[in-house]
């Protein structure tokens, strides 16, 4: 299972997908291209948020300084995000995991001069939780990016939504995207470990919409 962002959250999600669904099938959980190496490490962080072992990480990929798009951060290192070699570095070894893949960034985010991220969600084929933010806007940036999704052919399982709850923007992403709101993750004070394991527990796909796509 894939997961893009349209602005906040998706190493949260990713996070709360571990928690919510190891208990199913052994999980293991990927970040493939992470930008600004130097300030933010989204596998440390899902490996702290998730409580996840090491057998459940996945710690190859391409790892960049600045916090900028792939492709500006892989041209001012001198080199090429190649997608082939990215995703054949992580070619399952077994038929009963199930991976939790984090995107970086949204899905038009270049990754090099004639791909996107949403070449690499292609070519991994996995189904797409859509971590989207609450606030305004986000009925718009959120529907861009399920159609996106659709024109590829790539399946969502859904959406989760990060932030103070607002009933309109979920009722409109459901009924304009034509897709079903998986949980409203609230703002964590603190975020730890516990608290987000008990949230997802409960609060995360209560309807068990997931199960079809693991």
């Amino acid at each position: 299972m894939t997961g893009t962002d349209t602005g906040v959250g998706k190493t949260v999600v990713a996070a709360a997908l571990m928690h919510r669904c190891r208990s199913r099938h052994p999980l293991r959980y990927w970040k493939p291209i992470q930008t600004g190496i130097e300030q933010d490490d989204d596998t440390g962080e899902v490996e702290r948020l998730g409580a996840c072992a090491a057998a459940e990480l996945l710690t190859a990929g391409i790892r960049l300084p600045h916090p900028v798009s792939p492709h500006l951060a892989a041209k001012w290192r001198g080199t090429t995000i190649d997608l082939q070699q990215l995703v054949a570095a992580a070619a399952p070894d077994d038929d009963t995991t199930r991976w939790i893949v984090e995107g970086a960034g949204g899905v038009l985010v270049p990754v090099n001069e004639r791909e996107t991220m949403i070449d690499l969600m292609s070519a991994l084929g996995l189904p797409v939780v859509v971590a989207a933010r609450t606030r305004l806007g986000t009925i718009n940036h959120t529907l861009l990016t399920l159609q996106a999704l659709r024109q590829r052919g790539l399946p969502i399982a859904g959406v989760v939504m990060v932030g103070e709850r607002n009933r309109d923007n979920r009722d409109a992403i459901e009924h304009y995207g034509e897709v079903a709101v998986l949980a409203e993750m609230p703002v964590f004070a603190p975020l730890t470990p516990a608290a987000l394991g008990e949230w997802a527990a409960v609060g995360l796909d209560h309807e068990d919409r997931l199960r079809t796509f693991l």
